[in-house]
């Protein structure tokens, strides 16, 4: 009996020791707080989970990855309650500038310039990439996926030529078509205009560089034009007019970012504005097989830039940004084991395999690696288009949010949205952003 006692108690000390050590080696693991900008209805988003995440958790069993998913202004949100709690996550999804401005003007990023050349890794990106100068840090904040244009327009030639129409060349044109296609219960374009940030990244970006012309923002920032000059209040009044004309509903006011999509999606417009990155909504889930466009669908969309405008200084423009990427929190020990796990994951969410999972999922259409073999991709009708979109413009301007303090582009956002409700005139609108942008230059 004694002996028997004795073999149990070994026994389960064994298993203690086991247990033990497998918690041992359960703490050992670096564990990295991750904030990701993330739209769980897009196309890809659980072959995203799986290609993504769970690789790298699969490649990398020494770090466990403590993800937090958020989308549109709840990410943006979130990221500022961050910074005022003096808490970052680990490594954190960023915009060069703009709508990450305080993450880059506090300093809260590492600079990964030092990381970038100890590993031998400039020539694996484009030197615009990797060309300081466009992050609002004056530093590599963080290591961008790609060239984003933030105007792309969609035509859907099923409804087009369900009227009798072609893809219109001007706005007079876009007008023209508007009680045609009214009549057989289709709207002209389609946008999501419930976000503020959406009217002015997506379209007023381009039409104010059109009427004010290139380089447009650089002359306000010298002091050398105002917001209130005749060029950008005709901008203004375009937008305006694209209401008034009934080409915008005042229905996109309330259209919810998630949402136009599916609209676009079941033919329920003729034209649809947003960025390159929304082409990633309709194409094929690999998963389930499912695509709010199906492949053949597809070859009845094409992508282009927002038609001619007649009086405008330029046409044929783009609106263009530096895209989005990954960064590490300034907090972090430089030379730290946990320096070296979280650029091990932004070194892979910026690689050559997932940028080209991004290609193929329509996210990054113009990536920044130089190292991608686009031959060899599985790339959709519309992916394709999208990837052309660079030759369909040939000048190429700034995006608001990407060049002026948030003050500035936040009171030109609120004026957008108070000028198609009709509770704003532009010269009103115009007024504020000029006292805002004096609010900001007093403060430098």
């Amino acid at each position: 009996m004694k002996h028997s006692i004795g073999i149990f108690i070994i026994l389960m000390l064994a298993i203690n020791c086991a247990a033990c050590k497998e918690e041992e080696e359960i703490d050992t693991r670096i564990e990295l707080r991750v904030l990701n900008y993330f739209d769980i209805t897009a196309a890809h988003a659980a072959d995203e989970i799986i290609r993504i995440w769970d690789q790298f958790e699969k490649d990398n069993p020494d770090i466990k990855i403590i993800r937090e998913d958020l989308y549109n202004e709840p990410f943006h949100q979130k990221t500022e309650s961050y910074i005022a709690a003096g808490h970052l996550p680990d490594v954190l999804y960023a915009w060069p500038s703009g709508r990450s401005d305080t993450l880059h003007t506090q300093h809260l990023l590492k600079d990964l310039g030092p990381l970038i050349q100890k590993d031998g890794m400039r020539a694996l990106y484009t030197p615009l990439a990797l060309d300081a100068s466009y992050q609002a840090s004056g530093y590599l904040g963080i290591l961008p996926q790609g060239i984003t244009a933030t105007n792309a327009f969609y035509v859907n030639t099923e409804v087009l030529k369900d009227c009798g129409l072609m893809p219109a060349k001007s706005y007079a044109e876009l007008k023209r078509q508007v009680p045609i296609l009214r009549e057989k219960g289709y709207e002209t374009i389609l946008m999501a205009n419930e976000s503020a940030w959406v009217m002015q990244s997506c379209l007023f970006s381009l039409v104010a560089g059109r009427f004010c012309g290139m380089d447009w923002e650089q002359k306000i920032l010298m002091g050398e034009t105002k917001f209130t000059d005749p060029d950008f209040v005709a901008a203004l009044y375009f937008i305006k007019a694209m209401y008034d004309d009934g080409v915008l509903s005042k229905k996109t006011l309330t259209t919810d970012y998630g949402d136009v999509t599916g609209q676009f999606a079941s033919n329920k417009g003729a034209y649809y504005i947003d960025g390159d990155w929304r082409a990633g909504a309709f194409v094929t889930d690999k998963p389930t097989g499912q695509a709010l466009i199906s492949p053949d669908r597809q070859r009845n969309i094409l992508i282009t830039v927002f038609p001619d405008i007649e009086g405008a200084k330029i046409n044929k423009s783009g609106s263009v940004v530096m895209g989005t990427g990954w960064g590490i929190s300034a907090a972090i020990e430089q030379g730290s084991a946990r320096e070296e796990a979280a650029w091990r994951l932004v070194k892979w969410l910026s690689g050559r395999e997932v940028l080209s999972f991004r290609v193929e999922n329509g996210g990054v259409p113009t990536p920044s690696r130089t190292d991608i073999d686009f031959t060899t991709l599985d790339l959709e009708p519309m992916q394709m288009n999208m990837a052309m979109l660079g030759g369909e413009y040939d000048k190429a301007t700034i995006v608001i949010d990407g060049s002026f303090d948030p003050r500035i582009y936040e009171s030109i956002n609120d004026g957008l949205q108070a000028i198609g409700l009709g509770t704003q005139t532009p010269e009103e609108a115009a007024a504020l952003a000029q006292a805002a942008f004096y609010v900001w230059k007093a403060n430098q």
